[in-house]
């Protein structure tokens, strides 16, 4: 039986053992309770009044002194129902009032609009960033511009990252830069002809967000990522304009 389920409750392990120990002794003074737990007077005392606030536990005089006894174990369903009404009821305001609310104080760009990323963990953080944004959009579908140089150290730290994208239904149009690229499901590619090689990089278009990729050295890739509708639509437009003519 583990009854460490039961902090979930707010319960600490203090109060766990306390609680055990009704369970074990029946109705009990704080004397014996206490000595049966090892755990000093004062100390019970307040516990088992926080217990008690809780409705686990109560208690009943009994001449001069107080008789603590433990509620029903269905006390416990209850009270984890209890809790996650309330917590369902958090994760709706934080949906349909207070996210949003926060989203229209911010302005449409500014300095803390714009994020740098650093290494392979870095770059992970950033395509999961696609997917979680894209996965909330009506079409699923975002936009690439790639070299097949960057691609080694793109899906490095995140290897699965194509698999987690066609799971997701996640449409991705990409102009690759010079040769290269594989198809993939949910994938468009066109091929745009360069003169000579071409640096490492990659431009993900994911309204509201647009990320560069590029490499500061020859090991470590480096990211910036603006977040501005004004400025990832803009990008989709020359993306979409030059899609149409390749």
């Amino acid at each position: 039986m583990n009854l460490n389920t039961l902090q979930q409750l707010g319960m600490s392990e203090r109060e766990i053992r306390l609680y055990l120990a009704l369970f074990q002794l029946g109705p009990s003074s704080i004397r014996d309770i206490a000595s049966h737990t090892g755990i000093n007077r004062g100390t019970t005392y307040e516990a088992l009044k926080q217990m008690a606030a809780r409705g686990v536990i109560s208690y009943a005089p009994k001449g001069s002194r107080r008789v603590f006894r433990a509620e029903d174990p269905d006390k416990l369903l209850l009270l984890a129902e209890e809790k996650k009404a309330a917590l369902e009821q958090t994760i709706d305001s934080l949906k349909t009032d207070i996210i949003p609310g926060l989203h229209h104080l911010k302005p449409d760009f500014s300095a803390g609009n714009v994020r740098f990323y650093e290494g392979d963990d870095g770059i992970e953080f950033v395509l999961k960033d696609i997917l979680a944004t894209v996965s909330k959009q009506p079409d699923r579908e975002y936009c690439v511009f790639s070299t097949k140089s960057i691609r080694h150290h793109l899906y490095r730290p995140f290897p699965n990252y194509t698999l987690q994208r066609v799971r997701q239904k996640i449409k991705v149009r990409v102009i690759a830069l010079g040769e290269g690229g594989e198809e993939a499901e949910y994938s468009e590619r066109k091929w745009l002809k360069t003169d000579g090689p071409v640096d490492a990089s990659y431009i993900a278009i994911y309204p509201p967000k647009v990320a560069m990729i590029s490499m500061a050295s020859e090991n470590y890739p480096v990211a910036t990522v603006m977040e501005s509708a004004d400025i990832a639509r803009s990008q989709k437009i020359v993306f979409d304009t030059l899609w149409g003519f390749l």
